[in-house]
């Protein structure tokens, strides 16, 4: 993508992305709900033309050129309700270029097997509960083996079980070569699965940059430890110098740093001065980074986690 614009009457969905993904590469999307997210993923899919800005995907002017060399997964769920599992996917895969009989059978079960539905193959789709339908679909996606995989909100109504088993398959997808692009307002799921994460804000690119980088440039502000008693007193971490605040959570305390200190100091003076079991510099999520850049519009904190839940700002 090349400064890409997209605009809706007044409101600009997309402002100016440069983006270059390289081939087989594990790249999220990430920002909260209304970022300009799927408008990107719908303009890289041709469902929607950019106002300006060039594009090019898998080689080609348009996807369109390209679409049986990708799967995607929109971010509205939609399987043909009154078919029956087996016979939707053998359908979605001669859609995309798979030959019918025997070995598309065989695929289609091997797969369904694997997602643990295979009891299902015979029923309706509409029988199913969302979750299954979530995962009937990504079957689709994948049944002829795309080199580019594109899966808006993947992981949204899914359990935690299913949650995992699909990051798996996503991170199996990639390990076979392909390139795979999702996206999520969810940043933990990001911080999980990707090895490089662009972030989205008011339809602007504002990070664009592997975890690894983004940890390294955004420094520790806290240390997390934990009491050996159990108790604390918040006046002797005070006086540590470099400590500004003490913050407590389910796993124990954080110690929040000024601006300035030196975190290795910190923490050898709270390990020496402290009887604590366990004590570490807590590396910047995602979620901190993004709150930190759209602090610097101004927003205070509170304001600044609104924007994250996709609330206004105030």
């Amino acid at each position: 993508m090349n400064k890409v614009r997209k605009t809706f009457g007044t409101k600009v969905a997309v402002e100016g992305i440069d983006l270059e993904l390289p081939v087989g590469s594990l790249y999220g999307f990430i920002g909260p709900n209304g970022a300009g997210k799927t408008t990107s993923i719908r303009i890289i899919m041709s469902i929607l033309f950019p106002d300006s800005g060039e594009l090019e995907v898998l080689g080609k002017k348009s996807a369109v050129e390209s679409k049986d060399r990708i799967g995607y997964l929109p971010e509205e769920r939609g399987v043909y309700r009154k078919m029956r599992v087996h016979s939707f996917l053998e359908h979605m895969g001669r859609l995309k270029g798979l030959d019918s009989g025997a070995p598309l059978r065989k695929t289609v079960m091997d797969w369904l097997e694997r997602v643990e539905l295979a009891d299902v193959s015979k029923k309706k789709c509409e029988e199913l509960s969302k979750g299954m339908q979530q995962k009937i679909q990504f079957i689709s996606c994948v049944l002829h083996e795309p080199d580019l995989l594109i899966l808006d909100e993947p992981f949204s109504g899914l359990d935690p079980v299913n949650m995992r088993l699909l990051r798996d398959l996503i991170r199996e997808q990639n390990e076979a070569g392909r390139t795979v692009i999702f996206s999520t307002h969810v940043m933990q799921q990001a911080e999980e699965l990707c090895d490089h994460i662009v972030m989205i804000h008011e339809g602007r690119k504002v990070l664009d940059n592997t975890l690894g980088e983004i940890q390294d440039r955004y420094d520790p502000r806290a240390i997390a430890f934990a009491s050996a008693n159990g108790e604390l007193d918040r006046e002797t971490v005070l006086a540590i110098p470099g400590v500004s605040g003490v913050a407590q959570n389910e796993r124990g305390y954080e110690a929040l740093m000024d601006e300035g200190a030196q975190p290795l100091d910190v923490l050898r003076s709270i390990v020496s001065g402290l009887s604590v079991t366990r004590a570490e510099l807590r590396r910047p999520t995602l979620e901190d980074v993004f709150i930190s850049i759209v602090r610097g519009e101004g927003l205070d904190e509170e304001d600044a986690r609104q924007v994250l839940s996709g609330g206004a700002q105030s």
